[in-house]
Parts: C-alpha cells; sequence; structure tokens
C-alpha cells in the first residue's frame, strides 16, 4: 500500500483551479501579502531579478537621480555652476548634466560649481554617486557569484511499459559542459483525492525511484518511478492516471564544480503534461572521432512505442 507522506509545506486543502505551488522554472506562485518591508530584502530582489529590469532599475535610478540633482541646481541657482543661458531648457540640461558628471565623478572641467551652495551640493551629490556605484558594483559581483544550477528538463514526463509492469518517467540534462558531481533528486506526488465523506483533500507521497542517486552525470538522466504494488498510481488506469488532478514536485541537488558549491533547482509537472505509450528518442550519438555529442534540443522528444 502507498505510504502517505507528510505535508511539504503546500498544505491539504483541495480547491478547484488551484495552481501549483512551484512553477516549471521552479519560482514560487505564492502570493505575500502583509508583509512588512524589510531593508535587508532589497538585496535579495535586486539578486533574483532578472538581468532585463536590473539593468532598467539601474538607467532608472541613474537618470532621476541626474533629474533630482539637476533641478536643485535650477533652484539654488544655474550661475552658481556656470553662467545662464536664458533659456530654462538649456538651463536644466546644464544642470543634468553637471549633475550627471558629478554623481560619476567624470569631472570635465567645462562645469564647475563657484558658489558654497553650489560645493555643498555637488559634494553630497558625489557622495552618493560613490555610494550608489558601490552598491551597484556589489550587485553585480553578487548576481554573478551567486550558485545556480542550469537544469534543463524535459518539458513533458510519459506512462509506459517498463519491466512487468508501468512507469512514469522524466528527463533532465546538465545545460553547462561541467559535470553534475553527485546529483540526487526528490519527488514528490501531490494529488487529489475523494474521502469517505465525499470531501476531497490534496495528499502527498514520496514517490520510489529506480535511481535517486549516482555518482556524477555528464549527459542524461532518465528519472524513473516503477507503478508497483506499493506505489500510489497502482489503482489507477492509464486513462485514469492521465486525468488525475495531480502533480509531481522535484528538487535536485548537485555539486556544481564552477562554484565549489551544492546547487538546488526545482520544478513540477502537471499530470496534463502526461504523454501514454510513448518513449523518449535518443539525445546523444557518438561522432566519428568517438566524442559524445549531447543535442539540447533532443531533451524533450519522444516516439510512440512499437
Amino acid at each position: 500500500m502507498a505510504k502517505k507522506t507528510k505535508d511539504p509545506g503546500f498544505g491539504h486543502n483541495s480547491q478547484k483551479n488551484i495552481r501549483g505551488m512551484i512553477n516549471k522554472d521552479g519560482s514560487s506562485n505564492v502570493i505575500h501579502i502583509n508583509k512588512k518591508f524589510n531593508v535587508d530584502d532589497l538585496y535579495t530582489y535586486f539578486i533574483d531579478l532578472s538581468w532585463y529590469k536590473f539593468f532598467f532599475f539601474v538607467f532608472l535610478g541613474y537618470i532621476l537621480l541626474n533629474i533630482l540633482f539637476g533641478f536643485v541646481y535650477i533652484m539654488i541657482g544655474i550661475d552658481e555652476i556656470t553662467p545662464s543661458k536664458g533659456n530654462l531648457m538649456e538651463d536644466c540640461l546644464n544642470g543634468f548634466f553637471f549633475s550627471a558628471q558629478t554623481l560619476t565623478t567624470v569631472g570635465y572641467g567645462g562645469i564647475a560649481p563657484q558658489g558654497i551652495t553650489a560645493n555643498i551640493v555637488a559634494a553630497f551629490e558625489a557622495m552618493i554617486g560613490l555610494l550608489s556605484f558601490s552598491f551597484i558594483t556589489g550587485l553585480l559581483y553578487g548576481r554573478f557569484s551567486k550558485p545556480k544550477a542550469a537544469i534543463l528538463f524535459s518539458k513533458n514526463f510519459i506512462y509506459r511499459d517498463f519491466k512487468e509492469t508501468k512507469a512514469i518517467m522524466f528527463r533532465l540534462m546538465n545545460s553547462r559542459k561541467t559535470v553534475m558531481i553527485e546529483p540526487e533528486i526528490t519527488v514528490t506526488l501531490s494529488m487529489n483525492e475523494k474521502n469517505e465523506d465525499d470531501s476531497y483533500s490534496r495528499n502527498y507521497y514520496q514517490l520510489s525511484l529506480e535511481r535517486d542517486k549516482i555518482m556524477y552525470l555528464p549527459t542524461v538522466w532518465t528519472i524513473v518511478h516503477e507503478i508497483d504494488n506499493v506505489s500510489p498510481l497502482n489503482k489507477y488506469s492509464p486513462k485514469e492516471i492521465k486525468a488525475l488532478d495531480a502533480k509531481l514536485y522535484v528538487l535536485l541537488k548537485y555539486h556544481e564544480e564552477s562554484f565549489g558549491q551544492v546547487v538546488y533547482q526545482a520544478t513540477s509537472y502537471d499530470f496534463m503534461q502526461l504523454i501514454t505509450n510513448a518513449k523518449y528518442k535518443p539525445s546523444s550519438e557518438f561522432n566519428q572521432e568517438g566524442y559524445t555529442i549531447l543535442d539540447h534540443h533532443k531533451l524533450s522528444d519522444v516516439e510512440e512505442m512499437s
């Protein structure tokens, strides 16, 4: 008989159209409300941003700071840094460009503060610039040095004959050229099941795998759960399995030699992605020189079983 596992943190409540807690890319679907703001969270927020959003915020902050200090120079008098052009637009541009030179500590010399007020503002802005660029440099280092897994999971998972029974399978590979050292995987089945009182609850099972740990992985690893007598899927027909309101939650960890640390990556599979009576096509082959050729585009390729 299949043995239930403790709630891994997702909750046992059942509801229609409920989204999985973990997305395919490993990100969380949890929406936090009434969360207190913490300055320490800014670092992790900017570290986890996409590169596109990160540079957008850097550019936006740079422009807004220069606009702010440009207006300050206009307010104290543009003559404090350069003779007025008699045109507000040109004076604003001179204030903006002087602010940019001060913020970045470039200082071309064409415009320079003359009065005591302008010098005080410029000195303060230079300090803001040093702190800002130090912060951005730290973020850039943190983003590049943060240990990250680079695992490709197959887009689908399959249900097929396996030995004397059936099995569900999915594949994974390392998207880097490094070798995955001591990869270990855990697969949890989350399934909506009917109770004796006709209500529904979400139950969790840690699936037994053909192999949940190997020494190293240079190519592709097919993860196999055999549907034997103790499998929670044993009581369902192939058609019923495909129609299940269920998900697989996957957690992989391994030693990444690029960072010299253990890294983790999560993903999930919805049973709507299940393909029956199929097998994976080979994703690697040998060339004439004897080298192994690994085709990343073939990771999810399947073919019908004869």
